[in-house]
């Protein structure tokens, strides 16, 4: 927001609403300027060097003509080009704002819709124990529709956007956590160590273990059935007490929340291992993340569900932007920045979470229409409106 009420979307520019490319001299800028508002929207391929980066790397500018822009790490890992060192690509938020653009389209309810389940999908892991052809029979599509549909929103095919998921949480866990080689590819989600190994001996020309370059060592250990920590990112504002109280409120019968710690306890069934993670708020964009697992290749499933719950891949500045539109939201959006609706632990919906609204008043349905695809959002900021306003008429 800005000081006169209006709402400055980062992203707008850089991306072609009809075909999704990516408007090369608007990122050019974002990266000449280190913007960190861009951080997450799109990674810089430097051709000469064959590194992508995040638009905020510290590392010297690369010359123009030696530089392309992508829309995901996938797409540029599918470009041959690996991932920066030095600003970890792993690290950056992640990126759910093309769906909103994807929408002004006309495709809330439809392409996009289906890429982002088929994304949920595959961080859970449905390629890790399956194939292309089977999630897209899970989506009610052909395999070559879904690789189309990847193709048109993402820049990447699905296989190309799994392997990256697993080699950037391994890239993470390498650097955050002092597990073995071998149970970093376990908790990745790589069928193999010998896959682990190949894959980024093709990707970085060196060993996993060379990556590591410092001994984590302290509590925690990283073993099956021990702590890992993890952070996660996300994009700021993001309302964290309001979000603790929304699932202290839901009293989930596998939840707890105390001092600003949420805590959900896994179970085999349910989450292929048992024991606990907890959340809390770290450090500005960062939500820390502790795990107690019982078998390392649930892991992915498990930070997949965090992120759901916890809505960190949300971009609320284009939430904001849009839903500024409506009057009647507009002063609760300034006044309550970073506001989320809180996740389920298992979804099975077919909509996006963030177009998600269980009403029965009319005239809110109504309106809701108005904030398509963020009437998740809305809700929140309607409920929060007609506070503002019986705090005034009372």
């Amino acid at each position: 927001m800005s000081e006169n009420g209006e709402t400055s979307r980062a992203g707008a520019g850089i991306f072609d609403v009809m075909d999704m490319g990516l408007d090369q001299d608007a990122c050019w800028r974002a990266v000449v300027a280190r913007d960190a508002r861009f951080d997450g929207r799109f990674f810089t391929g430097v051709v000469s060097t064959g590194i992508y980066c995040r638009p905020v790397c510290p590392a010297r500018t690369p010359k123009r003509q030696n530089v392309v822009f992508h829309r995901t790490a996938a797409a540029a890992e599918a470009a041959g080009l690996r991932a920066c060192l030095r600003c970890r690509p792993e690290t950056a938020p992640d990126f759910a704002g093309w769906r909103g653009e994807a929408a002004r389209g006309g495709a809330w309810r439809g392409t996009a819709n289906t890429v982002s389940r088929a994304l949920a999908l595959i961080e859970a892991g449905a390629l890790d124990v399956g194939d292309t052809e089977a999630l897209a029979a899970r989506l009610g599509l052909g395999e070559r529709q879904l690789r189309r549909l990847f193709r048109q929103h993402l820049g990447a095919a699905p296989v190309s956007v799994a392997q990256t998921r697993r080699v950037l949480l391994a890239k993470q866990l390498i650097h955050e956590t002092d597990l073995s080689m071998a149970d970093v590819a376990l908790a990745a989600g790589f069928g193999s160590v010998r896959r682990f190994n190949e894959t980024f001996q093709a990707l970085y020309g060196r060993a996993p273990s060379d990556l590591r370059r410092r001994k984590t060592g302290g509590e925690g250990g990283g073993e099956a059935g021990g702590a890992i920590r993890i952070d996660l990112a996300y994009r700021p504002p993001y309302d964290w007490p309001a979000m603790m109280d929304a699932l202290a409120t839901r009293r989930a019968a596998d939840e707890t929340v105390a001092d600003g710690v949420w805590t959900r306890r896994l179970r085999a069934a349910v989450d292929g291992a048992d024991g606990s993670v907890m959340v809390r708020a770290a450090a500005d964009g960062k939500a820390a993340v502790q795990a107690r697992i019982d078998a390392l290749k649930a892991l992915p499933g498990v930070l997949a569900r965090v992120r759901r719950v916890f809505d960190l891949a949300a971009d609320p500045e284009a939430i904001a932007h849009d839903l500024s539109a409506d009057p009647l939201l507009r002063p609760a959006l300034v006044a309550r920045p970073g506001l989320r609706p809180a996740g389920d632990w298992i979804d099975v919906g077919e909509d996006a979470p963030s177009d998600r609204l269980i009403a029965d008043d009319g005239d809110l349905l109504a309106r809701a229409e108005r904030w398509r695809p963020w009437r998740a959002y809305g809700a929140l900021y309607w409920t929060l409106s007609e506070e503002f306003r019986h705090d005034r008429t009372g």
